[in-house]
């Protein structure tokens, strides 16, 4: 993986990272003014950096140069980033040209082009000495018997002269035609000149008309062999129809426009076959089109990103020459370009445009910061692209299963691929952390700082994610130094949503439980205490009254004893008329509680005694927020599990509900035990909702086999890591289906011959070569075949590889297709 800059030696990188200029006196700049979308106080910004980026040389379209050098993030804004096929870096992009496969003549081509032009010279040499029987019976039963010496076929005068020049070229004409239409000719020319490329299809026609044209007219190329039999038959014919009259031929007119209409027709069909017609209308449109840019001159909007067009176009001249200023003087980095971007076109949505520009006037690069005050990361393991969302995670291998606009580009993975959600699997040490979950954790956190994505990570303590300064919110369970807690119940103050999600969480992987059973059950219990309390109860509470505590639900009836509470009081005594029977869900709900009510976790989860500040993931609906959640390292398995099916529950319902204009992504860096079949129904819903989820799993054997199907069919996107079994194979190559290919199978038998010669032949030939004569029969037909099969994802897969394909919320694909993600 290339270096981003902040991993070498100060000063000896080839290409050092950009960093925004500070003031000379150490100051940074003023926040102050009337307050930006965000609410929060203003945090001076941290040195921050753009992405080390090639320069790129200026395109003949725009205006000069400013005198002074440019900022990398000049260059990187302005580089073209074409529209490609999902899953392409599209920085720098060059959509590769069409390979010309290489093609060989066949034999029996070659022969069919020889063997007549022998045979037509052979024709022409006995023509031109009469050596052909009966060569002019046909002229003399055309031709008066007056032109003829008795007997004989000598001509008495001009006319039968002419009329032999005349039969000469009728002939010729013939033969040339036979020899065309009835060799391989056709096959010939397509070859060596109608499939080429332009101009060289054209260069070669007219290669081809000038050695025509020298044999026509060897006179004009100053070649002292016979000219073909073209001119001299045209005014022979002239000479006939006009009496024998030679001064017709004064006039220069008529000799010149004879000329003309020969050479027209020599040329015909060589510019029928190079193309020349559409070359020159292309290249006149081309030349009409430069005069049309000519015309319209100097643009009225320099269409450079780094000039900011968009806001030219709108009128605000004012804030566009700030932000370019900014950005010229190294001011600006990707995350600063990307966040007033984003805000722009919030802005323009919202008809807020004066605001707008009065935030950019005033604060230059630094407006609308992001609450926490960064404006970028402390260190970067990936290449990003903020300005379309991208992150590279490798590099598409050329193959003959690669298309050509794939092979050989880099790999990407943005939004609106991870809006469809993404399933990576791979066993341990296969790289699904380090290739994968960082780079995409990295890249929307970037995408958060710049006001487009929340971001939910939740991964084992001490997984390398970045540090915890790249993060808003950390929440360490088990752990009594963290500052945050987790809010079991979403902020909800909806009792049978909190109720789903905390069923989900502890019963949602157990078959032998009702889910619905045990909505009902928390449901009864959560609502009445709610209603007495006006919070719902810390875990432990909820616990014994789960274990049907009679203390307990005494003293929560006693609790609602008035009147108003008639209703939670029925819910209650519900409640308690189902506890201890067979198919009670309370004492299994209150053992899978009793995970998380041990001593590492009587802080969390709303516990007496915490000092951390609650967190709920419904703020990631409302807010770009990156948080983390460490789940114990050790010891506590279950618990972990526990508390990831709560998170997917969770975020599938907060991320279902309202409106955003971000995107908000859930990534689970081990989703075993996770997936439920509610949460596959929620996972579907996502899409529409501008919301996704990353499932990374070292096996599908870690989802109950009855959602194998449901789980690959729900997520747009698919990772097959090297070193997958051949029963995870399987599965993938089931998801990914069949796909008709060509298949060319080749049957050799060996030739029996009849007759005594030609069985002599043949011993001859097989004495000399050593082998017998044979046969081929070619058959091509079109089969079926999986994409990949389970075999091949298992051991075809190599070291640092993966197989991804890739759907995007507008429903394009990408195949499945091999990555290097070293590349």
């Amino acid at each position: 993986m290339d270096s981003d800059g902040t991993q070498d030696t100060r000063g000896t990188h080839a290409h050092p990272v950009p960093r925004p200029t500070e003031p000379a006196d150490g100051s940074a700049a003023p926040r102050n003014g009337p307050a930006t979308p965000y609410d929060t106080p203003a945090v001076p910004p941290r040195p921050t950096r753009a992405p080390d980026l090639p320069p790129m040389a200026a395109e003949p379209g725009y205006a000069p140069h400013p005198p002074h050098p440019r900022s990398p993030v000049a260059d990187w804004l302005d580089e073209p980033r074409p529209a490609v096929e999902p899953g392409i870096w599209r920085f720098g992009y060059r959509r590769p040209a069409a390979a010309r496969q290489a093609q060989r003549l066949a034999p029996v081509t070659i022969v069919g082009f020889v063997v007549p032009l022998a045979a037509g010279l052979l024709l022409w040499s006995l023509w031109r000495h009469g050596g052909l029987p009966y060569q002019w019976t046909v002229l003399k039963l055309l031709t008066p018997d007056g032109w003829w010496w008795p007997g004989t076929t000598s001509p008495k005068g001009y006319q039968g002269l002419e009329a032999k020049t005349v039969a000469d070229g009728v002939f010729f004409a013939i033969l040339v035609y036979a020899m065309a239409r009835l060799g391989s000719w056709s096959d010939v020319v397509r070859h060596f000149v109608s499939r080429r490329e332009q101009p060289a299809r054209a260069l070669i026609a007219a290669l081809g008309a000038l050695i025509a044209l020298a044999f026509v007219f060897p006179s004009w190329f100053g070649l002292g062999w016979d000219a073909l039999p073209v001119q001299d038959p045209v005014f022979s014919l002239i000479v006939l129809l006009n009496g024998g009259d030679y001064g017709v031929f004064a006039s220069k007119l008529l000799t010149d426009g004879l000329y003309t209409l020969i050479s027209l027709l020599v040329l015909w069909p060589f510019a029928r076959t190079g193309g020349w017609w559409p070359l020159v209308k292309d290249a006149l449109a081309a030349r009409a089109r430069a005069r049309t840019a000519e015309a319209a001159a100097q643009p009225a909007v320099d269409r450079r990103p780094s000039q900011w067009p968009e806001l030219r176009e709108a009128g605000q001249h004012q804030a566009a020459d700030v932000l370019a200023a900014e950005v010229d003087a190294g001011r600006m980095n990707d995350v600063d370009c990307a966040r007033v971007g984003h805000m722009w076109t919030v802005a323009r949505a919202r008809a807020r445009l004066s605001s707008f520009t009065d935030t950019v006037l005033r604060e230059g690069a630094a407006a609308f910061t992001h609450p926490s005050g960064d404006r970028d990361l402390t260190g970067r393991a990936a290449r990003h692209d903020l300005l379309v969302g991208q992150v590279r995670i490798g590099r598409w291998v050329a193959g003959e299963r690669t298309p050509l606009a794939y092979g050989g580009a880099g790999a990407a993975l943005a939004p609106d691929s991870l809006g469809t959600s993404l399933l990576a699997v791979g066993p341990s040490g296969s790289g699904k952390t380090r290739h994968l979950i960082r780079p995409v954790v990295e890249s929307l956190s970037l995408q958060a700082l710049a006001g487009q994505c929340a971001v939910v990570a939740v991964c084992a303590a001490g997984t390398p994610l970045g540090p915890d300064s790249a993060y808003d919110v950390v929440v360490r369970l088990g752990d009594p130094q963290s500052v945050h807690d987790l809010d079991p119940y979403a902020d909800s103050d909806d009792p049978d949503e909190a109720a789903a999600f905390l069923a989900e969480g502890l019963a949602g992987d157990l078959d032998t439980v009702s889910g619905q059973r045990s909505v009902t059950a928390l449901a009864q219990l959560l609502g009445p205490y709610r209603a007495a309390h006006g919070r719902f109860p810390a875990l432990p509470v909820l616990r014994e009254l789960l274990e049907g505590d009679s203390a307990a639900l005494a003293a929560l009836r006693d609790a609602l004893a008035g009147e108003e509470h008639a209703v939670m009081r029925r819910e209650l005594d519900a409640r308690a008329r189902q506890s201890g029977s067979a198919g009670d869900p309370g004492p299994v709900l209150a053992d899978r509680l009793a995970v998380l009510d041990r001593p590492a976790f009587a802080e969390f989860f709303g516990g007496d005694g915490g000092s951390a500040r609650p967190f709920s993931l419904r703020a990631v609906a409302h807010h770009p927020l990156r948080v983390r959640v460490d789940l114990p390292d050790r010891g506590h398995e279950e618990a972990s599990r526990i508390v990831t099916r709560l998170l997917l529950a969770q975020f599938g319902a907060v991320a279902s509900a309202g409106e955003r204009t971000h995107f908000a992504c859930l990534v689970l860096d081990d989703a075993t035990g996770a997936v439920t079949a509610e949460s596959v129904r929620r996972i579907q819903r996502l899409r529409s909702r501008n919301a996704g989820v990353v499932l990374a799993l070292r096996t599908v054997g870690d989802v109950p086999e009855a959602l194998h199907g449901p789980l690959y069919a729900a997520v747009g996107c698919h990772m097959a890591f090297s070193g997958v079994t051949t029963w995870d194979g399987g599965r993938f190559a089931e998801a990914w289906g069949t796909q008709w290919v060509e298949t060319r199978d080749v049957a050799r038998h060996t030739v029996f011959a009849d007759q005594p010669m030609t069985r002599a032949i043949h011993a001859l030939r097989k004495l000399v070569t050593g082998k017998a004569v044979t046969t081929e029969a070619v058959t091509v037909r079109q089969v079926e075949r999986e994409r990949w099969s389970a075999s091949e994802l298992a051991h075809g897969v190599p070291a640092g590889h993966a197989v991804v394909s890739l759907t995007s919320v507008r429903g394009e694909h990408a195949p499945p297709l091999l990555v290097d993600l070293r590349g």
